[in-house]
């Protein structure tokens, strides 16, 4: 016989496994495409779930598959199959090549994609090429934003990421909702490509600054001073910078960035080189003359060349020191 209480509380434990059930495997939006599950992409990824989006995605390396599936997301065997199933399409790749090879390759997103496609590259790559698949994606009645970001790994999990957005108005206003669920500041830099513009010119200054935090703190540890206090000084005075307050690459300066965790899970240094050479590369084509950003790429190079391109950008300090002695 049922009570009042008995059946109460099987309705309340109904209630708690339907929302569970729907937390991870429904929701009341449409399906979004999202390709590249990497350090920055799994988190973007996750935060759009958060948020109430079903995702299918797709990735090269499959342990990156399955950890979104465990969070409710579908997998899909291609780019090509994501076209089929959605209209809304984000993609976070390593570079340029791959880029092309996701949106125009075989099995790529242009072999299937559905008419009035949003599609959001949140990659960095130069500006030539999100031109250029940008006016291919407006062949197939297709709509696409450059939409590189900034913030690193803390932010992309945070859901702070800023992203610059290059493309059409009436895109940029269409793409808010899904950007503003997976960042913090959303900013409308121009037309197409006009998004990497401003994202490569920041990671030059970010790599140059990297570069001299790293320089400045490791002259000061030589020097006998407490690492914590020189970046404290350092922090609230003139020298202030990213690089320091938010992402010091001295370890045990700063808990939860990469130089407290042996320069891993960070944004590594093969890809500030990567960045770096097409910062160099604009420079050229536009015939500008850049004095620190060829040296900046010049140390990134070297670390790759030492086996230290697969760590954070920030283990320039290391390398720094692995020359001093």
């Amino acid at each position: 016989m049922f009570t009042s209480r008995s059946i109460n509380s099987l309705l309340r434990s109904n209630f708690l496994s339907l929302n569970k059930t729907r937390f991870f495997t429904t929701s009341n939006k449409e399906l979004v495409g999202f390709i590249g599950l990497g350090n920055m992409g799994a988190h973007q990824a996750k935060n759009l779930i958060k948020k109430g989006y079903q995702l299918i995605v797709f990735d090269v390396n499959q342990e990156n598959v399955q950890k979104l599936t465990n969070v409710g997301a579908i997998a899909a065997n291609s780019p090509s199959e994501i076209a089929k199933q959605s209209k809304t399409i984000i993609t976070m790749l390593p570079s340029f090549p791959q880029v092309r090879q996701v949106y125009c390759g075989s099995n790529g997103i242009f072999e299937s994609i559905q008419s009035d496609t949003l599609l959001l590259d949140t990659s960095t790559i130069d500006p030539a090429t999100a031109r250029d698949v940008s006016t291919q994606a407006q062949q197939h009645n297709a709509t696409m934003l450059d939409c590189p970001v900034s913030g690193g790994t803390l932010g992309a999990e945070a859901g702070t990421l800023t992203f610059m957005v290059g493309g059409t108005n009436e895109g940029f206003e269409r793409a808010k909702p899904y950007l503003e669920s997976m960042g913090k500041n959303i900013v409308f830099c121009g037309g197409p490509g006009a998004g990497q513009v401003v994202k490569i010119c920041n990671n030059l200054l970010l790599g140059i600054s990297m570069v001299g935090v790293s320089e400045a703190m490791k002259l000061g540890t030589q020097l006998g001073v407490d690492p914590k206090i020189l970046a404290s000084v350092i922090n609230t005075s003139s020298g202030r910078c990213w690089s320091s307050d938010t992402y010091n690459p001295c370890p045990g300066v700063l808990p939860n960035v990469p130089s407290s965790r042996g320069y891993t899970g960070g944004f590594a240094a093969d890809l500030m080189k990567k960045d770096l050479s097409l910062a160099l590369q604009a420079a050229n084509s536009v015939q500008t003359p850049l004095v620190l950003g060829p040296v900046t790429h010049a140390i990134y190079q070297l670390l790759s060349t030492h086996g230290m391109g697969s760590k954070d950008f920030s283990a320039v300090y290391e390398f720094l020191g692995k020359k001093n002695e």
